[in-house]
């Protein structure tokens, strides 16, 4: 789900879409060094569509509505085959075979729109874009031909959703996207069995990675990243991942004893650095376990993220305040008093002043009114390597992880 971008995707494989958009952006102002309309004041190079999605996604969930603008430049960013690209500096100037798509983004861009509404025509030629490279296997990498990995095909699989697709009717060689996830899910009876690899190592085998389980469970449940708590579960034991919501109940099941082992957070293991309580991964774990109806421990890691996301949130900016946001929605906490904090006022500060701040009308959440159509989170194991400034969130655990962990 959520977000983080990597310099990583420059090495992605080099993309389709030659096209020309719908209309020019406004140019910045000289003294500007990025577009007035956009959220956040950090490079936008690698995740300006990404956080701008966010953004405007967690402001449609809590009743808000954004700066029309706003809205525009993220309209204005797709191409003309639909897709978008991390970050067009320039709109105006048509798409072309050196312009890096990004399913991450694509899938993001839909959420969003959808979630508003009345952008139909954007969102359709979005997902048509996105149906159009989807991998043999179902599933969807990072850039068009790049082999799937969890995250990719779970945030695709919540941009599906949010516009009334069925993905398991979404297939590519007679395979859906969740045939995709349960080839990337590990097998119960090992160390960190339950969870989901980002992708199969260099060896081809299943590496646990607490940010693609998060990811993957969400998938897993064909929900995107705005959710509300589903019917509370019991733990239960790991069985064969045979369909997706088994492999969600594993995924579920690792996170909670992930989450447990750390004192109710996730903890980052970048290379060559201490371990550091990773704030975006347990949010991201929040919205996965509530989805699932895990909601003792989703109820206790929010409760941390309440403590102890201020200075981390500050730090990150949009995307951040919307990931804590999703988290807080998704169980039931007011962002407007989360911990302390106003979230929402905190969000609508790093970007254009909002149209309004108002509860829906009737009192349902836009989740509701769009018929449940969730509006999925990480870029996800590559940023470990390579961690964009202004999405600084971590990256987790190798196979041995809670093998450490055992007396």
């Amino acid at each position: 789900m959520n977000v983080r971008r990597s310099a990583a995707v420059l090495a992605a494989v080099a993309v389709i879409g030659a096209a020309t958009p719908a209309a020019a952006d406004p140019s910045p102002s000289p003294s500007q060094a990025f577009p007035s309309a956009l959220y956040g004041d950090k490079d936008p190079t690698y995740d300006g569509v990404w956080r701008q999605s966010l953004a405007l996604l967690a402001q449609d969930t809590v009743g808000v509505k954004p700066a029309a603008k706003s809205v525009q430049w993220l309209v204005r960013q797709q191409c003309a085959d639909g897709g978008f690209a991390a970050y067009r500096a320039d709109p105006a100037t048509a798409c072309d075979g050196k312009t890096m798509l990004d399913t991450n983004a694509t899938s993001a861009a839909v959420q969003a729109l959808a979630a508003l509404g009345g952008h139909d025509e954007v969102t359709g030629k979005a997902v048509g874009w996105l149906k159009s490279v989807q991998n043999e296997d179902g599933g969807w990498g990072y850039a068009p031909g790049g082999a799937s990995d969890t995250n990719s095909t779970s945030v695709v699989i919540g941009a599906l959703a949010a516009v009334g697709e069925q993905p398991d009717r979404v297939e590519k060689g007679g395979k859906s996207p969740y045939d995709a996830l349960l080839k990337l899910a590990l097998p119960c009876g090992g160390d960190d069995d339950g969870a989901f690899a980002f992708q199969p190592d260099k060896k081809g085998e299943l590496v646990a990675n607490a940010d693609a389980t998060a990811a993957g469970v969400l998938g897993a449940l064909g929900k995107g990243m705005v959710t509300r708590a589903g019917a509370k579960k019991s733990a239960t034991d790991c069985a064969k991942p045979g369909t997706p919501g088994q492999a969600a109940a594993n995924g579920a099941g690792y996170l909670t004893a992930a989450l447990a082992a750390d004192g109710d957070h996730l903890m980052s293991a970048l290379p060559g650095a201490e371990p550091q309580p990773d704030v975006g991964n347990t949010a991201d774990a929040v919205v996965a376990l509530a989805a699932h109806g895990d909601t003792g421990e989703a109820g206790k890691s929010v409760r941390w993220l309440e403590k102890n996301s201020a200075t981390w949130a500050a730090q990150n900016g949009p995307a951040a305040y919307a990931q804590l946001i999703f988290a807080a929605h998704a169980t039931g906490t007011d962002p407007r008093d989360f911990g302390g904090a106003d979230l929402v006022k905190q969000l609508n500060a790093t970007g254009p002043a909002p149209q309004a701040a108002a509860a829906k009308a009737d009192g349902r959440d836009g989740e509701d009114e769009k018929k449940d159509s969730d509006s999925v989170f990480g870029v996800w194991w590559y940023v470990g390597v390579c961690l964009v400034a202004g999405i600084g969130i971590g990256f987790l655990f190798s196979s041995g992880r809670r093998k450490k962990q055992q007396p």
